[in-house]
């Protein structure tokens, strides 16, 4: 049993988490939606380097996604997707990390501390604009409630966001405290549900149905051996390109009308390469060139974020960014594979979220199809890409 949590007037139990995971309501994907596929079942495969056993940030050990998909009724299409990082309690266990701000038009809260101090101490959490702080209230309750935290006086809450409002009920704040428990202790390794599910469930790119993708690679031996992964919430405009192909050229857009073009991207990058806060920094920059390999304009309403951490240097201090525990990180003459590898697994991350999502009806009888997996495979091939 978890201890309560002091000051707080509330109880936190293991019994109350648990019936938050089991308990769901109102809490599915769309029935009968139609298989989809991922971009190397397209013959899709950026860049030089493998993947990962699940192709997915999860090849990175110990980290774990969790979703909850919110469809209820006609108007809520939304939810939470969790990143969390190893160990049981990352306010005891740092990892270094940083955050690049590729276009700021968003409520990326936590920010300022991981800049300044370069660590992060909570998983990092997604969801959509207006919920940001209700979900960050119930990740600090999360945290409080944590064995060995009885006394912290202090939370960092990372929790990332983009505009569902276009197929969602967003002013009418559906996502709960029980969500919220509901996608971290749901959490897993493996494959990870992409397409419309949890913080994508309610989104759009490229005037698409959008949503979570995820990918990883894998660098060589002489390179280190390290794993990156990659998963995206994509919610934003441009013209798509996948491949290099200019599918905008040849593929119709589906008809709506209605929503702006412009929109936002959050990048998670989990790495197990041993990198201090400033190197991590580097390498998320990187992650802006795959999302452009795809199309993207960064317009002015995109609101455009990487957040990378490294498992690695576990239990960092607080008081140095560059520190490293008095353990070896690489030296920065052996970043460039990591920056290929970030802008190659961001690039095939947002091709698998517009792949593997599913045409949604939400708000207001407002519809955005999923991209036609027939209809791309004919514009590939016209280019010599793809199967």
């Amino acid at each position: 049993m978890l201890r309560p949590v002091q000051g707080m007037g509330v109880l936190i139990s293991l019994c109350s988490i648990v019936f938050s995971v089991f308990a769901q309501t109102g809490t599915s994907t769309p029935p009968g939606s139609p298989a989809r596929v991922r971009a190397r079942d397209l013959n899709i495969a950026p860049g030089v380097f493998p993947t990962g056993k699940w192709n997915a940030i999860t090849d990175v050990a110990g980290v774990r996604v969790g979703h909850t998909t919110l469809w209820e009724g006609d108007n809520v299409r939304t939810g939470v997707t969790a990143i969390l990082p190893p160990g049981d309690n990352p306010h005891k266990e740092k990892l270094p990390a940083a955050i690049f701000v590729g276009n700021g038009f968003g409520k990326l809260l936590g920010f300022t501390q991981v800049q300044e101090l370069g660590v992060l101490e909570t998983p990092v959490l997604l969801t959509n604009t207006l919920s940001v702080w209700r979900v960050a209230d119930a990740l600090v309750d999360y945290m409080l409630a944590l064995p060995g935290n009885e006394d912290v006086r202090s939370i960092n809450p990372v929790v990332g966001e983009t505009n569902d409002g276009y197929l969602n009920d967003i002013r009418g704040r559906h996502v709960t405290r029980k969500d919220v428990f509901n996608a971290i202790l749901s959490a897993k390794s493996g494959p990870v549900e992409e397409g419309s599910v949890g913080a994508g469930t309610g989104t759009a790119a490229f005037d698409w149905k959008g949503g979570i993708g995820t990918s990883s690679r894998v660098l060589p031996p002489e390179s280190g051996g390290y794993t990156l992964g990659v998963l995206v919430q994509t919610n934003f405009g441009g013209h798509l390109t996948i491949d290099g192909v200019p599918v905008w050229r040849e593929l119709p857009k589906n008809g709506k009308s209605g929503r702006p073009g412009d929109g936002s991207c959050m990048i998670v990058i989990a790495t197990d390469t041993p990198l201090d806060a400033h190197q991590l920094q580097r390498v998320s920059r990187r992650a802006l060139a795959g999302m452009a390999r795809t199309g993207s304009t960064f317009s002015n309403g995109s609101g455009d974020y990487v957040i990378a951490f490294s498992t690695a240097l576990r239990g960092l201090p607080t008081s140095d960014t560059r520190s490293t525990g008095g353990r070896a990180k690489i030296q920065d003459e052996e970043l460039s594979p990591l920056f290929e590898a970030a802008t190659e697994a961001t690039e095939e991350a947002i091709y698998n979220s517009l792949l593997q999502a599913t045409t949604v009806r939400g708000r207001d009888g407002h519809v955005v199809e999923a991209i036609p997996i027939e209809g791309l495979k004919q514009i590939l091939s016209k280019f010599n890409r793809g199967i």
